[in-house]
């Protein structure tokens, strides 16, 4: 019997940001260039919706959203147990989840968990795409905004709790606004975080 080589570590790549950030674009091209899962909390939250329009209420809101990250923390376990990593795209906006993700990754040995924040500094490119989205009707979801106001609701709803202390976690931020960038670059820069994350 040929002895088996070392697996090289799991990673759960979990991805940070608010709508329009760009970080489903950037988790496809991560997901695609580690030939691993990419796992989208938005695919779960959009397969409730005939559930929610039969009945309107913030209680059953509340619950199939978190019950979309409960599936999607399944999935990963799922995945993980098969020695992949994982590329986890959601927003990321309560440290609980935070928590989750840390109890997860420290189930699986050898498995790290990271971020990868996608924060804009250019307003005004996050605002175009933003609402660009809403007009062609591409890349939204009927339960994220569409418009400014839509985000600027949304953001005062976290009334900053978005932004919170990611302890030992090791975390990337990027800016997916710089129009001079390339997809090529940041990904460059992902990898390179990774790679670091190994030693």
């Amino acid at each position: 019997m040929e002895r088996e080589e070392a697996q090289p570590p799991s990673f759960i790549i979990a991805m940070k940001g608010h709508p329009g950030t760009g970080k489903t674009t950037l988790a496809r091209f991560i997901a695609a260039s580690l030939n691993c899962p990419l796992l989208d909390k938005d695919d779960v939250r959009d397969s409730t919706y005939a559930l929610e329009a039969q009945v309107e209420s913030h209680t059953v809101t509340k619950f199939l959203n978190d019950l979309s990250y409960e599936v999607l923390w399944r999935m990963a376990k799922t995945q993980l147990g098969l020695g992949l990593s994982v590329v986890l795209d959601s927003p990321l906006s309560s440290k609980t989840h935070l928590d989750r993700l840390v109890d997860l990754a420290g189930s699986f040995d050898g498995c790290r968990l990271v971020v990868i924040e996608c924060k804009p500094k250019d307003e005004a490119e996050w605002r175009r795409r933003l609402e660009a989205r809403g007009k062609d009707g591409c890349g939204g979801s009927w339960h994220k905004p569409t418009t400014w106001r839509d985000l600027e609701r949304l953001l005062e709803g976290y009334d900053g709790r978005t932004d919170y202390d990611m302890g030992d976690v090791p975390k990337l931020v990027l800016d997916t606004t710089a129009v001079d960038v390339k997809a090529t670059e940041l990904l460059e820069l992902v990898f390179g975080f990774l790679d670091a994350c190994t030693r």
